[in-house]
């Protein structure tokens, strides 16, 4: 027996010169209610949940690896199409989106319905393996599922990210890849609108 639940949002995600990644969650309707969640894995290599809830916290730290889990204040606010505004715990982020680029633009094409369903979406598992290196279907944690139905993306152009009140450098690829679990970002700073539904036994 298993459960499908459906969290509709964005994702975004972006490296920056001091070797820290940032992977932020955005959900609007989710079966935990309205909720943002910020992963980052520090330029070692810790990587750090920073929830807003301990029910939001078990569920992402079930679902992914951390190696710190904070539970803190998340806020993020979107005042435009174009600015992102994100607050957690020791992190302050203001990004700005650009245009879309030619993957966007295809992704865009696609009917919503259809990009959300997960038939569809574990159809393009091997072709977005094959041009992007990025998973579209996979293993998570404890024995869960993941399918990420992305249904837009914008390239970032660009940030001003603090942690701890230390700035953290100018916006750079994501590079190394996040190790959060099987899915990652798109190497290039971004922010995609998408379905993300988690099988869970």
């Amino acid at each position: 027996m298993t459960t499908r639940l459906t969290f509709d949002g964005w994702i975004l995600g972006l490296g920056t010169a001091s070797g820290t990644r940032v992977v932020v969650g955005h959900w609007p309707r989710s079966p935990l209610g309205p909720i943002s969640d910020v992963m980052v894995q520090r330029p070692g290599g810790h990587r750090v949940l920073l929830a807003p809830g301990p029910e939001v916290a078990e569920f992402v730290g079930t679902t992914y690896t951390f190696d710190e889990v904070r539970i803190v204040p998340v806020t993020v606010a979107r005042p435009d199409d174009r600015t992102w505004s994100v607050q957690a715990g020791p992190l302050d982020l203001q990004a700005r989106t650009g245009p879309r680029p030619v993957l966007g633009r295809l992704l865009h094409a696609v009917p919503a319905r259809l990009a959300r369903a997960p038939a569809w979406v574990g159809l393009l598992d091997l072709p977005a393996r094959l041009t992007t290196g990025l998973r579209t279907r996979g293993s998570a944690g404890n024995g869960r599922t993941e399918w990420y139905g992305v249904q837009d993306l914008h390239a970032l152009a660009g940030v001003a990210a603090t942690w701890d009140g230390q700035p953290l450098g100018e916006l750079t690829a994501v590079r190394p890849p996040v190790t959060f679990g099987f899915g990652s970002v798109p190497p290039w700073p971004s922010v995609v609108r998408v379905t993300t539904t988690v099988q869970v036994p």
